[in-house]
C-alpha cells in the first residue's frame, strides 16, 4: 500500500473537514425538522445527510491524527467531497426539490465550504506527496 507522510496542511485540512462534518452532521440530525420548512428541503433529506456526516467526521478525525496515510484514503476523501459538491448542485438544478431562497443559499454556502476544504486537502496532499518522495521507505521508494 502506497503511503505518504502527512504535510501540516493536509493534517489541518482533514481536521477542519472532520470538525465541519461533525458540526453539520449534528445540526442536520438534531434540527432537521425545524430547518426543513425555512430551507424548503425535506426533513428526511436533511436528517439523512446529517446521519451520513457523523461517521465521516469520525473517519476524518482518525485520518487527521495519523502521521502516515494511505494515498488511497486521501483520494477517497477528495473524491467523496467532490461527489458531495456535485450532489449539492444537483439538488438545486434538477427540480427534485423546491428550496426556498434561504435553502438555495444554504446549499450553495455549504457546497462552497466543502469545495474550499477540498482544495486545502488537494494542496496538502500535493505537499505530502513531495515529502514522501524524498523519504525512502515511506511509500516503498528506496527499498530494495
Amino acid at each position: 500500500m502506497s503511503m505518504i507522510q502527512s504535510s501540516p496542511l493536509l493534517h489541518k485540512a482533514l481536521a477542519l473537514d472532520a470538525a465541519a462534518c461533525a458540526g453539520m452532521g449534528l445540526l442536520l440530525t438534531t434540527a432537521a425538522g425545524p430547518l426543513a420548512g425555512p430551507l424548503g428541503l425535506p426533513e428526511t433529506l436533511l436528517q439523512g445527510a446529517g446521519l451520513m456526516l457523523l461517521p465521516c467526521a469520525a473517519l476524518l478525525a482518525f485520518l487527521a491524527s495519523r502521521e502516515a496515510l494511505p494515498r488511497l484514503a486521501i483520494y477517497a476523501v477528495i473524491g467523496i467531497n467532490l461527489i458531495w459538491i456535485v450532489d449539492s448542485l444537483a439538488i438545486l438544478l434538477t427540480g427534485w426539490f423546491a428550496p426556498t431562497g434561504l435553502g438555495i443559499v444554504f446549499v450553495l454556502v455549504q457546497a462552497a465550504a466543502v469545495a474550499f476544504v477540498t482544495e486545502l486537502e488537494v494542496i496538502g496532499f500535493r505537499r505530502s506527496s513531495a515529502q514522501a518522495d524524498m523519504m525512502p521507505g515511506v511509500d516503498g521508494a528506496g527499498q530494495g
